[in-house]
């Protein structure tokens, strides 16, 4: 323990924190790092461009090309990032054994069974997301809201699937699995018939969420999306379509993409609202830049609320956290590590602020003093609350850590075709 952190932890103690308290207990918070960013949402399935209104941009070199490279990128991440971590993945990074590959409506727990014994040998859970674009039967931009039916019933029987997927990966690393439903059907332009495709999504959600699993284990979601490229009139799941399918259909939690609402709204307001109602919530954590364009998660002034949200409701054993962004012009690595540490970063700061003391003032009416507390917090020493919290996990301080990123692509993502 530093000097340096001495100090720092008597000025925070001066206005009731314990930062011992609030490093012990950041510690074990779990956060879902997402495949993704390793190979810009590619997968293993299909060699198609992406659909369903998402988009990657940049073609930075050392993308991760088979399960083994972007196992080992995952790996490194780890070692870089401090905190408790969850694995999260999308269907379409199925791994299929030499000359076998089934359709995304038959697939079967032993699909995962490599990313079941990667997550096992590193004491980490796994969560699950059915992956409803980038396939040939996503007809006419539609998969769940389809009127054809036959297109419709492919993509419920995959939901299915992922349902017993999920209940497989919580029963094998002994970890709850959140298993989130996200769809990109929509509209290009103004529809005829708005109520027709979001009648035909809720039917296929409760047919999906038919299929037997354990609540313990297996936690769904309904996540919305406001717009797209190439949906942006219209998408079937919107936030009032999600919000109250989850609250009327009992074990069904609402998720949150920060990046899935109007430039104008904010996901820290929304998060204390839906706790009110809600014993468990998700979110997926990324940041929007004018639209939802998923850019690298950064300690910025929404991502600090958010995070003080969270810990302010004392929802920390409520609220499912994974971050979900992909950048392909930078390093890969990199990003997910900046993403990663900023959201503990976040986390960090929200549990050294005394939030008790701020609420009473509020309570109090006190609305002056209010205002000053929280103009003196902002520059009290929180880097060294971050250095010794890296410290206490092992790591490099932000100065020295880049330097592993560099050696990394120098030795293994620039010898990648």
């Amino acid at each position: 323990m530093s000097t340096m952190y001495e100090l720092a932890k008597a000025k925070y103690a001066a206005f009731g924190v314990d930062t011992d308290a609030a490093i012990k207990k950041l510690i074990n918070i779990p956060v879902s790092l997402h495949c993704w960013q390793g190979d810009d949402v590619t997968g293993f399935d299909h060699d198609g461009p992406l659909t369903g209104g998402i988009q990657t941009t940049g073609n930075y070199p050392g993308k991760a090309r088979t399960p083994e490279q972007l196992m080992a990128d995952i790996d490194k991440v780890i070692s870089l990032c401090p905190g408790k971590v969850k694995l999260n993945l999308h269907a379409c990074y199925a791994i299929f054994e030499p000359g076998e590959y089934v359709d995304r409506d038959k697939l079967e727990p032993k699909h995962f069974k490599k990313w079941v014994e990667f997550a096992k040998a590193r004491g980490i859970g796994i969560d699950f997301n059915p992956t409803f674009f980038s396939h040939p039967k996503v007809k006419n931009g539609l998969t769940l809201s389809s009127p054809d039916e036959a297109t419709r019933r492919f993509w419920v029987e995959h939901g299915k699937a992922c349902i017993r997927i999920s209940q497989y990966f919580a029963e094998e690393t002994g970890v709850p699995c959140v298993m989130n439903i996200w769809i990109g059907d929509g509209f290009k332009d103004i529809p005829a018939d708005r109520m027709g495709p979001r009648l035909r999504y809720k039917q296929s959600i409760e047919e999906i969420l038919a299929e037997p699993f354990d609540k313990n284990l297996v936690k769904p979601c309904v996540e919305s999306k406001v717009f797209g490229i190439g949906v942006e009139s219209y998408t079937s799941g919107s936030a009032e379509f999600t919000l109250t399918f989850a609250a009327t259909h009992d074990g069904v939690l609402p998720l949150m993409d920060n990046g899935h609402y109007h430039p104008t709204e904010v996901v820290s307001d929304k998060i204390p609202a839906l706790l009110c109602y809600f014993p468990e919530i998700a979110l997926h954590i990324t940041r929007g830049v004018r639209w939802d364009s998923d850019h690298v998660l950064l300690f910025d002034d929404e991502t600090k609320e958010m995070a003080k949200e969270v810990v302010r409701c004392n929802a920390l054993d409520r609220v499912y956290m994974a971050l979900d962004y992909f950048d392909a012009s930078i390093n890969r690595i990199s990003a997910w590590t900046v993403g990663f540490r900023s959201w503990q970063k976040a986390l960090l700061s929200a549990l050294c602020t005394p939030n008790e003391m701020l609420k009473g003032l509020q309570d109090n009416a006190e609305f002056t003093k209010l205002m000053v507390m929280q103009e003196e917090l902002k520059t009290l020493p929180f880097g060294e609350i971050w250095a010794e919290y890296l410290r206490q996990n092992g790591l490099a301080d932000d100065c020295t850590w880049f330097d592993e990123i560099v050696k990394y692509e120098n030795e293994v993502l620039s010898k990648r075709a």
